[in-house]
């Protein structure tokens, strides 16, 4: 018996209500590195070298970056990893706002927006996010999406001190995802096709 052949990653473009999510490109890279340097952004990303961080973001084996834009403005970056293990299947997620967007209900809405395209187009069935322990903005932002603690994950993280931080590992399963009924989802990413029975 073969193994499936593993579905390519996912580089959607995504249109919601006040955010538009596509895939990274070289002409978004200034703006990228500018927002990795807002202290706001920095403090959680853990480095002081905003071109490191964005070569960090950028160039994840197995990971696709999108930049979050609102009002024709890259205002941040999303990153989803996908598991294709059939038994294991799931994608992990990520997310950064300049401080400019952060506080309006964007980065929730960027969120919904991609886990609604993960659970429905990709066939996920859990997604998972894990921000640092003490960051209670991104962790109510997470929260309003339907994601739920699962535990805490100590000394997970170097941050900007040396030290090692705990993260907090969230999931959220494609039942429990929130606010859909807000959402007038568009995609310029054709359908996966579907087996005909």
């Amino acid at each position: 018996m073969s193994s499936p052949t593993p579905t390519p990653p996912a580089r959607p473009t995504l249109i919601g209500p006040r955010v538009r999510i596509r895939p990274l490109v070289d002409a978004d890279r200034d703006a990228v590195r500018a927002i990795l340097a807002d202290p706001t952004v920095a403090r959680w990303w853990g480095t002081d070298e905003p071109d490191a961080a964005l070569a960090d973001v950028a160039g994840q084996d197995g990971h696709v970056t999108l930049v979050v834009v609102v009002a024709g403005v890259v205002a941040g970056a999303i990153m989803v990893a996908e598991e294709t293990d059939p038994d294991y299947r799931h994608a992990g997620i990520d997310i950064f706002l300049a401080s400019a967007y952060q506080g309006r209900g964007l980065g929730s809405e960027a969120i919904r927006v991609l886990a609604r395209y993960l659970f429905g187009e990709r066939g996920h069935h859990r997604l998972t996010i894990d921000p640092a322990a003490d960051n209670d903005r991104a962790i109510r932002a997470y929260e309003s999406v339907g994601f739920r603690p699962v535990g805490i994950m100590r000394a997970y993280e170097r941050g900007r001190d040396g030290s090692f931080h705990d993260g907090l590992l969230m999931d959220l399963l494609a039942g429990e995802l929130t606010g859909e009924a807000d959402l007038d989802l568009e995609t310029t990413e054709r359908p996966r096709s579907r087996p005909r029975r």
